[in-house]
C-alpha cells in the first residue's frame, strides 16, 4: 500500500492541473485509465479560448483563467495564448439565439455582413442577417499546457500512473483505497476527474449520484478552399451552434456541433452526424466540401444545469468532485485547479463564495 495525501483519479487537463495545484504542499497520485494523459477530452479539444462561452458561472471561471493562460509562470514560459477572434453570424431565423448570446457578454463587437465576410472570403452574405465577434477569442496552446502542469507536478514531487484503469474504491480508517490491478494505494482525499467516466467513479465511491452525461462532439478536417489562406481567420460558426470551423494548420476544422448522448467510450464519428454537419456548414459558405482528411470525435460531459462540479461530496467523506466541464474544461482549467486545491486544503477559494457555490455538489442533494 502507497499512501498520499490525494489521488486523482483521471490524467485530462482537469487532473493534472488540479494535481499540480495540490503538489505544491501535498504528495499527489494521478490514476489514468489510458497509456497517457489528456487522451479522451483533452487530446480532442478545439482549442480556443472565449471568455463569453457558457452560463454566467462558467464566464467568471474564464474570467479568472484568462491571467493565468495569458502568464502561466511555473507552468511554461510563455503565454498559452494566441490570437484568433471567433465570429457568430445568425441568419433571420438565428437572430433570437445571436440576442441571447449577446445578453452579458462583454467585448462583442457587432459586424455588417460585408464587414463578416471580408474577415472570412467564403461565407455567403445573403444569408447573414447580423453578425457579432469577440477579438479577444484565443488559440489555447492545449499540448503544451497539459506538458507544463505534468512537469510542474513531477517537479513538485507528485506522481502519475498511467494504464491504471481503478478496479475498487473503499473507504477504510479514514482513507480512501484504490486498487489498480495487483497495486493499492490510499489516500484521505480522493478528487473524481474521470471526465465521461465521473458518474462511475461516484458510484464506486457511494458518492451522490449526479448524473454526468457524456455527450459526442465530432469534427473534421477539410483542405483549405482553393484560393484562400485561411490561417488569419477567425473562428466562425452559426449563431444557432449547428457548425462552426476554426483555421488549423492552414486547413479548416470543421464541427457539427452536435451532442450525442452517449455511454462513457473512446468516441468516434457517426458517419451521418457529421455528413449533415458539413451541410449545414456547407449551406453558410461559397466553396463545396469536396474531401474529408480526417475526423474524430470526443465526449464533452455536463451536469444536468451545464455547470462544473466542483467539490466535497456530502455522502462520501474525503471524495471530491471535478467533473462536469463540459466543452469547457481546458479553458476553465486553471480557475478550477485552484479552487479544488483552496477546498482541500480547507481554504476559501479565491474566486470566491458566489462561485464557489453555484458549482458545488451540494446544490444536487435537496
Amino acid at each position: 500500500m502507497t499512501t498520499f495525501d490525494a489521488i486523482v483519479i483521471g490524467g485530462g487537463i482537469a487532473g493534472v492541473s488540479a494535481a499540480a495545484e495540490l503538489a505544491r504542499d501535498m504528495s499527489v497520485l494521478v490514476l489514468e485509465a489510458e497509456p497517457q494523459i489528456g487522451y479522451h477530452a483533452t487530446g480532442r479539444s478545439a482549442a480556443i479560448f472565449i471568455r463569453n462561452y457558457g452560463n454566467e458561472t462558467l464566464r467568471a471561471l474564464n474570467a479568472a483563467s484568462a491571467p493565468v493562460l495569458e502568464a502561466p509562470e511555473g507552468i511554461t514560459d510563455r503565454s498559452l495564448l494566441s490570437p484568433r477572434g471567433e465570429m457568430l453570424v445568425a441568419d433571420e431565423s438565428e437572430l433570437p439565439a445571436l440576442e441571447d448570446y449577446a445578453k452579458g457578454a462583454t467585448g462583442l463587437e457587432q459586424l455588417t455582413a460585408q464587414q463578416a465576410v471580408e474577415l472570412v472570403p467564403i461565407l455567403r452574405p445573403e444569408r447573414i442577417a447580423a453578425a457579432v465577434i469577440e477579438w479577444d477569442a484565443q488559440d489555447i496552446d492545449v499540448d503544451r499546457m497539459l506538458a507544463g502542469y505534468a512537469s510542474a507536478l513531477k517537479r513538485r514531487g507528485g506522481q502519475i500512473v498511467t494504464k491504471a484503469r481503478i478496479d475498487t474504491l473503499t473507504r477504510m480508517g479514514g482513507a480512501w483505497h484504490v486498487t489498480v490491478g495487483t497495486d493499492s494505494f490510499s489516500a484521505p482525499i480522493v478528487i473524481n476527474a474521470a471526465g465521461a467516466w465521473a458518474s462511475d467513479v461516484g458510484r464506486m465511491a457511494g458518492a451522490m449520484p449526479i448524473a454526468i452525461s457524456p455527450l459526442r462532439r465530432s469534427a473534421a478536417i477539410l483542405p483549405a478552399p482553393d484560393g484562400y489562406d485561411p490561417t488569419r481567420w477567425p473562428l466562425f460558426a452559426s449563431a444557432a451552434e449547428d457548425w462552426y470551423a476554426k483555421p488549423e494548420a492552414g486547413k479548416l476544422m470543421v464541427s457539427p456541433a452536435d451532442e450525442d448522448p452517449v455511454d462513457p467510450h473512446d468516441a468516434w464519428v457517426d458517419d451521418m452526424v457529421l455528413a449533415e454537419g458539413l451541410y449545414r456548414f456547407e449551406q453558410a459558405v461559397t466553396v463545396p466540401v469536396t474531401r474529408v482528411e480526417s475526423s474524430w470525435a470526443g465526449l464533452r460531459s455536463f451536469a444536468p444545469d451545464r455547470s462544473p462540479v466542483v467539490g466535497f461530496d456530502p455522502l462520501a467523506e474525503g471524495f471530491f468532485w471535478l467533473a462536469g466541464q463540459g466543452g469547457y474544461g481546458v479553458q476553465t482549467a486553471p480557475a478550477l485547479a485552484a479552487m479544488t486545491a483552496a477546498l482541500c486544503r480547507g481554504v476559501a477559494p479565491a474566486i470566491g463564495e458566489t462561485i464557489t457555490r453555484a458549482v458545488s455538489p451540494q446544490r444536487f442533494a435537496g
